[in-house]
């Protein structure tokens, strides 16, 4: 929200005293808008309360909202009670936020005066009849046993009966005093609380007091709304209330901003470790939910957290305290900070609420706090809450809250007890001393003789009734000890807060990116326009913030932020990110570090000191005393009082006050007209200025129009209009998301092709993808009226599932499996999975890994968007008619029809990309998987005698061998997730009389996702055959899925006679020849692209590579590229029908390698020892490959070979050796690459870029192989 700061035009403390309760002319009004139950006893219902006055009537830069302040004033309306309960005052704030974001603050202490009206005291006994009489007739209708009825049925001639007669039904015209509450309520600029409490409290007394008070009230309103100015900026304020002095003070412009709340309140009823998971929630705008009995808890706790933000502001809807009227807004499918008083304890049970899938519920009396499932955690959290109870036990306070029990005292106490013994003083007292003054001021004598003392010009104000030790501290400070503290613990900890976010943010200011247009341009285009370089930004960051920070800064916080710091090229900075600014400055002052070096290391804030002293100094030196309450020129007869009864007031001495009668009002209008003088001439500068506000608006949040409901106008038309406001903005929401999605997902598409620069990461999608979720819960949770669990997307698909199911059972088809599986004809395609939502939904449920709704939601979601039908199946689910209207109110976003075809179609754009965000995730699942294999029927036989086998590996393991069923091509399997598939091994044990078999491909596919992979092979698996082998491993690629219902859809060509979608790789030596061979520059461009992939590979985040494998023997990998360059003038003769391979050539220059080093001749060769070593390696290694228990073929060994020497960096040594191999000349043309110095040098030199990384080979590649 915004930073707390006066309204222009605003010099007054206080613009406007409120007094609010009943109005006898009306009587008895029933609240209807409280959402009371009226079965409830009379004495328990709420009544209609009314605004009986304000003072002035209306003030022009504050114009009074008499509905909002009814309502908040008295949030649940009119109370009544007897002389039999407590009636003692009770204290709260609120705030009233406009449509610009600023505030007004409300400050109300409610009492309760005797009802002296008959008629409203007959009223309420008739009620308490009525209500007996119904309960009796529900007792005998019902045969219920309740306490309310069983007292109202008992016989009042019984004086037992007329006891618990008393007890359930308390009130009785003839016996009881019947009360009713009031409240007098100070509005004012700035949330100075406990100034405004003092003066509040002190007028109460003044009323309920038997002595009258030193001048009639009408004085200290008149001087609190018209002589006691606002505290300049880094000054404190003395002004006079009914019995005694109030202070207040004011944070200089270097400071942190002005927060009146006790925030030690807020760490004592939440604790430490509670508050540090509210406020990341807070940070990553998530639904807050505030849970309280009391509303000053209510408003503590939310201005606390959002005070800790700092430089930051909350940007959605804020609603502290939230009118019993207004319960209908916790549907809001947008983030939202709210407070809603509980009726009784322990009553979480029964609140319904639409939206739980992304809401922190903070049930504050009980100390308890519900968070949303799997959000980033603070980053350095164990330290940050170290240092936070660090500060908390300076000041006694235990760092796990105040749990009102006698473990958590024991614990205080041995806490305190430490340090009395460390502390080095012998057990001697603190400094901390007992202000006997403070304990006497409410002492009614001790008061009547100060106020007289003030009357006759005599100050009492230091009176000391101390200690001589302590005499010095109370003629200094001009506050109470216990306020002193509180103020000095509240500014520590939000240095302790405001440190993390200086540390995190040190170097933000070099990732904004500037704009080159003038801000009218930028303001038009702003939606369109990148402020922040996120990218970059996150790349500079310690790993360990990265989960939380690459999620906060996606938020409207972070946005406006950026905004703001934008916007101050041109306008006035913002003041929280001035001061932010300024402590950035100055710890680069302080902390030179070039060039900078981000770290995670944890560094504690160093002004802890610093920031108490300057408001002791304030406190201490107080800078300005306001005009003392003095006589006003009153009718006879006014400024008499009733004891217990607050007084009308006179209103024509407090409708307007003195002109121009102080300092401060005369500076502050002098201010304003030169801020009138410049906004005049900024308006002649810019006509359009209205335009630019529109489009500043704009650029701003989405809810932050709907920052808070409107109170003064409860009709249905404008809460339709609330509600239409919100379906616009998910919408709109919903375009930018999958507009951001796409956008950034295609651009790193590009980046693999080679095209641009990375501007995504893993981690960056992961948290789009998670937004995603969220929206789609909160659209789901708009309108809605019965919902199972928290998650309302979930609670849609199961009942729709359910629906389902039971319309299946009818007609007796099984539900969401499609057409029978049928074995493919002779294996040479996959059989068709058909897209089901059912069907999908029961993966998800069968998942055990997966505890809650909430995360079968996001599963699902992730699954479908992984599948390419998220748009489809949400259309299933959301044009279910019958089950919409049953569960979701008229308004709600899923029965607006234009709208849900406009959200179905941005989500119809994210099939344009592929995401793997479901596999993944969840990999440590059971995934069924079908395989297929296919063979090249024209040229050898379609099923073999022998017994074949597969084996799958995928970037997260293999499944090891599995024997595919004789005279079968296809097979299903279930193993733990095996992530994207990149190699399958094939082969068989050369056994009967059909064991040649030429095999096109191997199909893979996993059953869950849909995802097809096409291992291309094209050769032959067989002794005496190609190259002999009897196992290959291929290397795979995704495929297009092709669905059933959707084979028209994609191509007109009928399914039978479509191209295959990947052309099979077959190798030179099998084809003879006849296909068109690379000239000599190809195959070095090759070379260098596939080097250049794995160089690639290797400078992403680990995380984001992806496989080595295809890029070491894929289509375009470093195998490939090497076999081009050795069959470059290869001479493959054949030798009575006989090919020979490149494996034939290694071979023979191992054995003249194996020869020559036993003739020792090979150094005068070779140049060496270096050259030895060489060749010694080149022999171990084909050897070792040769004597291997696999039956892998010639090319299969030369693949081998090539990823040995990648992994053990051997290839750029090997090469040279075997061209300079008298072999080469006999076994390769003149113009071989091989024997071209200048070719070999230069691959040399490409290969040894190979050098600075660590390729690791997976196990498939390099099974039995011991080198």
């Amino acid at each position: 929200m915004s930073n707390p700061s006066p309204s222009p035009g605003s010099c007054r403390f206080a613009d406007y005293f409120v007094l609010a309760g009943i109005d006898t002319d009306s009587g008895l009004e029933p609240d209807e808008l409280s959402g009371e139950n009226f079965d409830q006893s009379p004495l328990r219902r709420t009544f209609k309360s009314k605004v009986l006055a304000h003072y002035p009537q209306n003030v022009e830069y504050n114009p009074f909202d008499q509905d909002a302040v009814n309502m908040l004033c008295m949030p649940k309306g009119l109370s009544f009670k007897t002389q039999a309960e407590n009636r003692d005052p009770q204290f709260h704030a609120f705030l009233i936020t406009r449509e610009d974001g600023s505030r007004t603050y409300g400050f109300v202490l409610t009492f309760y005066e005797e009802v002296t009206c008959r008629q409203i005291c007959s009223a309420m006994q008739t009620l308490y009849q009525m209500h007996n009489v119904e309960q009796c007739s529900s007792v005998y209708a019902s045969s219920s046993c309740s306490m309310d009825s069983l007292a109202s049925s008992i016989d009042e001639g019984d004086s037992s009966s007329q006891v618990k007669m008393q007890r359930y039904n308390s009130y009785d015209i003839g016996r009881d005093t019947l009360y009713v509450s009031k409240c007098i309520c100070l509005i004012t600029p700035l949330p100075f609380v406990q100034a405004c409490r003092k003066f509040l409290q002190q007028l109460h007394k003044a009323v309920s007091s038997q002595q009258t008070p030193p001048l009639p009230l009408e004085s200290y309103i008149h001087n609190i709304l018209y002589e006691v100015p606002l505290p300049p900026p880094g000054r404190s304020l003395k002004f006079s209330g009914v019995y005694g002095p109030i202070i207040c003070q004011r944070p200089g412009p270097t400071e942190l901003p002005l927060f009146d709340f006790p925030l030690r309140e807020v760490f004592e009823l939440l604790g430490v470790e509670n508050l540090v998971q509210l406020f990341t929630c807070v940070l990553l705008e998530m639904q807050i939910l505030l849970y309280s009995q009391d509303y000053q808890r209510l408003m503590t706790v939310a201005e606390g957290i959002t005070a800790l933000l700092f430089p930051f502001q909350w940007q959605h809807v804020y609603v502290p305290i939230l009118p019993a009227s207004l319960l209908h807004f916790l549907d809001a499918p947008v983030p939202y900070l709210m407070g809603l008083q509980s009726k009784e304890p322990n009553d979480r049970s029964k609140l319904e609420l639409a939206q739980e899938a992304n809401l922190c519920f903070v049930d504050i009396d009980n100390h308890f706090i519900d968070l949303p499932e799997d959000f980033p955690q603070f980053p350095n959290k164990l330290e940050f809450i170290q240092e936070i109870s660090e500060v908390l036990l300076q000041f006694g306070i235990p760092p796990e809250g105040n749990l009102h029990c006698s473990e958590s005292a024991a614990e205080l106490q041995n806490l305190v007890l430490d340090e009395l013994v460390h502390d080095k003083k012998n057990g001697n007292l603190t400094s901390t001393t007992i202000n006997m003054y403070e304990l006497l001021k409410g002492n009614e004598t001790l008061a009547r003789l100060q106020a007289l003392a003030k009357r006759t010009g005599v100050s009492v104000e230091k009176m000391e009734i101390a200690a001589p030790l302590e005499k010095e501290r109370d003629t200094r400070c001009q506050c109470s000890e216990e306020e002193l503290r509180d103020y000095k613990l509240a500014v520590q900890l939000r240095e302790v807060f405001a440190k993390r976010f200086t540390q995190m943010f040190a170097d933000y200011e070099a990732f904004v990116i500037q704009p080159a247009q003038d801000m009218e341009s930028w303001l038009t285009n702003r939606e369109q326009m990148q402020n922040f370089d996120k990218a970059s930004f996150l790349s500079d960051q310690p790993e360990p913030y990265l989960p939380f920070l690459s999620h906060f800064i996606e938020t409207q916080m972070f946005a406006t932020f950026i905004d703001n710091k934008i916007v101050s090229l041109w306008e006035e900075k913002d003041p929280l990110l001035r001061v932010f600014d300024s402590r950035i400055e100055k710890m680069k002052i302080y902390n030179v570090r070039v060039p900078t070096i981000r770290t995670s290391n944890y560094q504690k804030c160093t002004i802890l000191k610093e920031a108490a002293q300057a408001i002791e100094q304030r406190l201490v030196k107080i800078d300005h005393t306001a005009i003392h309450p003095h006589l006003l020129d009153m009718k006879i007869g006014q400024g008499k009082y009733e004891q217990g009864f607050f007084p009308k007031l006179q209103a024509d001495v407090l409708a307007t006050g003195p002109t121009n009668n102080n300092r401060w009002a005369n500076r502050g209008a002098t201010a304003q007209r030169r801020k009138d003088r410049l906004r005049q001439h900024s308006e002649h500068l810019a006509l359009d200025n209205d335009l630019k506000e529109k489009y500043m608006q704009e650029a701003r949040s989405l809810g932050k129009s709907l920052r808070q409901p409107k109170l003064s106008d409860l009709s249905p038309a404008v809460i339709a209009q609330t509600n239409w406001k919100f379906v616009e903005g998910l919408l709109k929401e919903c375009r930018i998301k999958t507009k951001r999605m796409l956008v950034e997902k295609m651009g790193h598409e590009a980046v693999e092709l080679g095209h641009g620069e990375a501007n995504i990461t893993g981690l960056e999608e992961n948290t789009l993808i998670a937004s995603l979720c969220d929206l789609l819960e909160r659209i789901w949770s708009h309108g809605l009226l019965i919902k199972q669990g928290k998650s309302a997307l979930w609670s849609h698909l199961v009942h729709y599932q359910d629906c389902e199911e039971k319309r299946e059972a009818i007609l007796d088809i099984p539900v969401g499996i499609g057409p029978e599986r049928r074995k493919s004809e002779s294996g040479l395609i996959l059989p068709s999975l058909k897209v089901s939502l059912i069907h999908d939904m029961r993966h998800v449920q069968q998942m055990s890994e997966i505890k809650t709704d909430v995360g079968r939601a996001r599963a699902w979601i992730r699954l479908s968007l992984e599948k390419k039908v998220l748009s489809q199946q949400l259309k299933q689910l959301m044009f279910n008619q019958s089950l919409i209207k049953k569960l979701y109110k008229r308004y709600a976003f899923l029965r607006c029809e234009e709208e849900k075809e406009q959200f179905l179609y941005h989500l119809l754009s994210l099939n344009a990309v592929d995401y793997f965000c479901f596999t993944s995730v969840f990999t440590t699942i059971m995934i069924p998987y079908r395989a297929v294999i296919i063979p090249i029927k024209k040229l050898s036989n379609s099923i073999t005698t022998s017994n074949p086998w597969i084996s799958v590996s995928g970037e997260l393991g293999g499944t090891g061998v599995m024997q595919v069923p004789k005279n079968l091509l296809e097979m299903t399997f279930e193993c733990q997730n095996l992530g994207k598939l990149t190699t399958v091994q094939i082969g068989h044990d050369n056994s009967g009389l059909l064991a040649k078999w030429l095999v096109d491909c191997v199909m893979v596919r996993n059953e869950i996702t849909g995802h097809t992979y096409r291992f291309p092979c094209g050769r032959w698996l067989g002794k005496g055959v190609d190259d002999g082998s009897l196992e290959r491993i291929l290397v795979g690629e995704v495929i297009t899925p092709v669905v059933e219902e959707d084979l028209s859809k994609q191509c007109r060509t009928p399914p039978q006679l479509r191209s295959p979608t990947v052309a099979r790789r077959l190798s030179i030596t099998s084809l003879g020849g006849k296909a068109g061979k690379p000239n000599a520059g190809q195959i070095q461009e090759g070379i260098g692209e596939s080097i250049n992939n794995i160089v690639k590979h290797f400078h992403k985040p680990e995380k984001e590579r992806g496989s080595l494998t295809i890029l070491l023997c894929g289509e375009y990998g470093l195998v490939s590229a090497l076999e081009q360059v050795f069959h470059h003038g290869f001479k493959s003769v054949r030798l009575f029908q006989k090919n020979v391979f490149i494996w034939d050539f290694l071979e023979k220059a191992v054995t003249y390698f194996e020869t020559a080093e036993e003739e020792e001749s090979q150094v005068n060769l070779l140049d060496g020892k270096r050259c030895a070593e060489t060749s010694r390696s080149l022999c171990q290694y084909v050897n070792a490959i040769n004597t291997a228990p696999r039956n892998i073929g010639k090319d299969g060994k030369l693949q081998l070979l090539v990823c040995l020497g990648a992994r053990d960096h051997l290839l750029h040594q090997w090469i040279p050796l075997l061209a300079e191999c008298p072999v080469i000349s006999r076994m390769y043309e003149d113009g071989a690459l091989l024997r071209d110095r200048a070719t070999v040098n230069t691959l040399i030199r490409v290969l040894q870029t190979l050098h600075d990384f660590n390729i690791t080979l997976e196990t498939s590649l390099v099974k039995g192989i011991d080198v």
